[in-house]
């Protein structure tokens, strides 16, 4: 059937023909162009902390070839977003008799494999009944999230609860990293760890670095979660921290682990090299 024949039938001119037949290649450059645009935004509404080198790489995954960091990156600025960013956070010293203090051991520390050093930290989150806590204790090589627990009160029992879930799942760390707040300085925390002979590390006062890897993932927590949901109550935290998590390890690539998730390095299913904390 000749050109002018299919053109009859489609009710379209010739000349409209020849012209989408010259441009046909600049057409589909422009509709993947504007895909890509909208994905970006899409990813960038739900995961606003993402920055472009991880979102690059997260949709050259999801098979979008032309997603380079360069491509990205330029979409994000017209776009006029970016990933936020985290401020700095602050935990209560523990003293007197009832709390024992221990040296950090984790400067210049390789961390070659899974359970070799885990590290715990607390944060705040503020709900309309007012502030409650979040801990978490994480595989520093992996940076899997083991264990988490929410509470309405700072007290010693919450984190006692937390360390005992992450051991019954995943055994004894070599190392258990922690600031010198009073929870975690509490004769009756330490106990847990010293009657399994494992070596308690403490970050100085002060140094928010010693404990880099559980500050990032505070920030992760917050700026990917937290603060984009309207919790109302300690239920609600409760259901889609635990939601998050679940990604948060089972999903989410982590830069630092070569754009792998935390249970596929935790697990075996991706070796890495060893990595090496790196403290001021």
């Amino acid at each position: 059937m000749s050109i002018a024949e299919q053109c009859r039938l489609l009710g379209v001119s010739r000349s409209s023909y020849y012209w989408w037949l010259r441009h046909k290649d600049q057409i589909k450059s422009c509709d993947e162009e504007l895909a890509l645009v909208q994905v970006v935004l899409n990813w960038w509404t739900n995961h606003p902390a993402t920055g472009y080198q991880k979102l690059a790489r997260q949709l050259q995954l999801d098979g979008y070839e032309r997603a380079t960091e360069k491509r990205v990156r330029k979409i994000m600025r017209r776009l006029g977003i970016r990933g936020i960013s985290p401020k700095p956070n602050t935990s209560r010293q523990g003293k007197g008799k009832q709390h024992k203090k221990y040296p950090y051991l984790l400067r210049g520390k390789k961390i070659r494999h899974v359970n070799q050093v885990w590290a715990t930290d607390i944060s705040y989150v503020r709900l309309p009944s007012g502030m409650v806590y979040v801990v978490a204790i994480i595989d520093l090589f992996s940076r899997k999230i083991l264990s988490h627990r929410v509470s309405n009160t700072m007290d010693v029992a919450f984190c006692k609860e937390c360390l005992y879930e992450a051991i019954d799942q995943y055994g004894v760390p070599a190392i258990f990293n922690s600031d010198q707040g009073s929870q975690f300085t509490s004769l009756e925390f330490l106990a847990i760890l010293e009657d399994l002979k494992v070596e308690i590390s403490m970050d100085g006062v002060g140094r928010c670095l010693d404990n880099v890897f559980m500050e990032r993932t505070w920030r992760t927590l917050k700026y990917e979660h937290i603060f984009l949901h309207d919790y109302r109550t300690l239920g609600e935290l409760r259901r889609g921290l635990k939601e998050f998590i679940d990604f948060f390890n089972g999903e989410r690539l982590h830069q630092g682990l070569a754009y792998q998730t935390p249970d596929a390095v935790y697990y075996g299913a991706f070796p890495i090299k060893e990595m090496e904390q790196r403290v001021a």
